[in-house]
């Protein structure tokens, strides 16, 4: 029993020795020296992309997120279906919802011109999702880079891991801390509502069945556009944040306050008496804590089992292993 303890010890220390030593390789300078075009490149792309369609911010910052939360952001998010490979884009999260493909095919092909082979695809997302927030009004940071690009992915890790708009409270703070994000990262990381637009399908029952924690004008304005019956307008678009839907400030924690979040899972942030009403608050009285505590939850999300060293590759195309 005593030799069994020491192995799993043992077996514990080397795990986490390997996963301080995969983060610690991540680096803001790694590709100074083999690609020292990369930034200037990867924001030449986005800003027009963003300029052309506002809401393609907040598309590709939800996938550096639905990348991250799928067994680490290693890229598979990007991973195309094939006849032999089910990828994570069909998804239940993922399908009819993550966007932006294109516009990171222009990226990697931008990037490809100035350095081929060096940069990988997933080291491309964390980069797009800061020049998206920072384009849009909000904080910058320092993206930590050096990660690889998965050769699989898993439609059912995916199916289970990115938290449903469904979730509450409880089950919110959960799936955050087995990532290694605090219940104040979780809030703070939810702030990326700000920006951008949901679909009548994941708002549907809020607006019909919540009155008690949900403004009255806010469910009557939402139910214009998103019918009772399931089916029928499941597309339909409204934004996440009433007021400002193209900046990324910290209205979505104002409209929290006044129960006037769109999603279930943001509404369950604020529940007036709930465990982090006190974050929603300090947020939504300060802007610059909000975007301070947002850049920082960003790096640790980013930070979250990538793939280093000699794991993964460098793909040559997003959309497939080479």
């Amino acid at each position: 029993m005593a030799a069994s303890s020491s192995c799993i010890a043992i077996l514990t220390f080397v795990h986490l020795l390997f996963m301080g030593t995969s983060t610690a390789q991540l680096s803001s300078n790694f590709y100074s020296k083999s690609c020292p075009r990369l930034f200037s490149t990867v924001k030449s792309t986005v800003q027009p992309a963003i300029r052309n369609e506002p809401r393609m911010g907040a598309s590709l910052l939800r996938l550096h997120f639905h990348d991250c939360f799928v067994n680490g952001c290693d890229g598979s998010v990007l991973l195309d279906d094939t006849a032999n490979f089910t990828g994570e884009k069909n998804a239940v999260p993922n399908k009819n919802s993550v966007r932006g493909f294109n516009v990171i095919d222009n990226i990697k092909s931008a990037v490809e011109n100035v350095c081929p082979g060096v940069v990988s695809c997933a080291d491309i997302l964390a980069i797009t999702a800061r020049d998206s927030v920072a384009i849009l009004g909000g904080p910058s940071w320092n993206v930590n880079l050096g990660r690889r690009d998965a050769r699989t992915a898993s439609q059912a890790a995916a199916n289970s891991s990115i938290p449903p708009p469904t979730s509450n409270l409880n089950q919110l703070i959960s799936r955050f801390n087995a990532l290694g994000l605090s219940t104040k990262d979780m809030v703070a990381l939810s702030g990326s509502h700000t920006i951008g637009q949901a679909r009548c399908t994941t708002f549907r029952a809020r607006v019909y069945n919540e009155t008690n924690n949900l403004e009255s004008s806010l469910a009557q304005t939402r139910q214009s556009n998103c019918p009772r019956t399931t089916g029928s307008g499941d597309n339909n678009l409204a934004p996440l944040d009433l007021q400002s839907p193209t900046a990324f400030d910290n209205n979505y924690y104002k409209n929290l306050i006044k129960n006037r979040g769109l999603l279930h899972s943001d509404q369950q942030l604020f529940l007036n008496g709930g465990s982090t009403d006190s974050i929603v608050r300090g947020y939504s009285s300060s802007q610059s804590t909000f975007t301070s505590d947002f850049a920082a939850a960003m790096v640790k999300m980013g930070n979250i089992n990538p793939l280093t060293g000699s794991n993964g590759e460098i793909r040559k195309n997003c959309r497939k292993p080479n």
